[in-house]
């Protein structure tokens, strides 16, 4: 086992904003000994570390920061991966066993949690997701420990509220991931408990609106990500496919006729779109898909609509503002999105299409 306690004295104290001579004297030594600790040349004996560790508010594991080399943990994970498959409960136990023995190992102890939850979904077992709660709260005192970018706090309330889901405390679930929703990132669970378990639909309406806002954005974003790179493989067949999914939900979205921020939207699926027909070696559709293009950009920018009284189905306040990176008008985020996509023949047919007019 190797320790980290150098590195974490210095990061403990600085977190704490205090300088190794504040440090010194909070421990009763000399600010040459908090030195030698942080430069690794000398350990605080075993009543000084239990001191570090009630001072710095961690226990003695996370300060010493043993990091454990166990060839038996990755066998224990690599079992408890093949018995989830079929959700066998036999590797309870054993999960049981691996926390006596690694009570104050992260990673352990947070898995052990996530496995505690996931069997009291699918049996509804109250028992478990009281176990799991248990462990969460316990990896959160132990995350200092974490080395998986994707693992946070965040991640771990979320979890949280998950158990109590399971458990039927929906106002302790909500008030977890309200607590923690950052960036909107809870939205939709927040909205779907308090409609459907709390019975609170004025107050689910804000948060599903603005979940389902979010969710078009990221397919969005996601759909045309992905129709380049079935370009680049030449799915172009695929690719055409997906776009006319994306227009699909953009015209299901659309509350009326009228010119607004979905417009410019689907202006910029045409595009990719005639890139699409170009791929295809259909030049003649590129051109005419180009020719709208030109015609409902032209609409737009006459009169520009960034409100959400476009969306239908989501409420949003009045002064709720729609907007995109692409370009101040519709005509330059089609300019943009040409120059980013790197379509040479492209951009040749949309500067003739300028030119003439039409």
């Amino acid at each position: 086992m190797k320790s980290s306690i150098a590195e974490n004295i210095r990061l403990f104290r600085k977190q704490k904003k205090l300088t190794q001579e504040q440090l010194a004297e909070a421990m009763g030594v000399t600010t040459g000994a908090v030195h030698k600790w942080e430069a690794g040349l000398s350990t605080p004996e075993l009543g000084l570390i239990m001191d570090l560790a009630d001072f710095f508010d961690v226990s003695v594991d996370i300060l010493l920061g043993y990091k454990i080399n166990d060839k038996r943990l990755d066998t224990l994970y690599k079992r408890v991966t093949e018995r989830l498959t079929t959700m066998d409960p036999a590797i309870l136990p054993e999960i049981e066993q691996a926390l006596q023995k690694y009570p104050n190992v992260f990673n352990v102890v947070y898995k052990a949690a996530l496995i505690f939850l996931v069997f009291s979904i699918g049996e509804e077992n109250k028992a478990n997701a009281k176990r799991a709660l248990e462990l969460f709260e316990r990896s959160l005192a132990l995350l200092p420990q974490n080395t998986d970018p994707s693992v946070g706090e965040v991640t771990i309330y979320s979890n949280m509220a998950s158990a109590h889901e399971v458990l039927g405390e929906y106002d302790k679930a909500v008030e977890i991931l309200k607590a923690h929703n950052l960036n909107g990132m809870f939205n939709d669970s927040i909205g779907i408990e308090e409609v459907l378990y709390l019975k609170k639909p004025d107050e689910a309406e804000k948060f599903l609106s603005e979940a389902l806002i979010d969710s078009f954005s990221v397919f969005t974003n996601a759909s045309f990500g992905i129709s380049l790179l079935l370009c680049a493989k030449k799915e172009y067949d695929s690719a055409l496919d997906l776009i006319k999914w994306e227009e699909y939900n953009i015209n299901m979205l659309r509350s009326n006729d009228k010119v607004n921020f979905l417009s410019k939207i689907e202006i910029l699926t045409m595009v990719a779109k005639a890139g699409i027909f170009l791929g295809k070696g259909d030049r003649k559709e590129a051109t005419k898909i180009m020719r709208n293009v030109y015609s409902k950009a032209g609409q737009f920018d006459l009169a520009p609509d960034y409100s959400g009284n476009s969306l239908r189905f989501a409420s949003v306040p009045k002064d709720f503002i729609l907007h995109d990176s692409m370009g101040a008008t519709a005509a330059e985020s089609v300019e943009t999105l040409i120059k980013v996509i790197e379509n040479s023949e492209l951009g040749d047919i949309w500067r003739k299409i300028k030119n003439n007019g039409n």
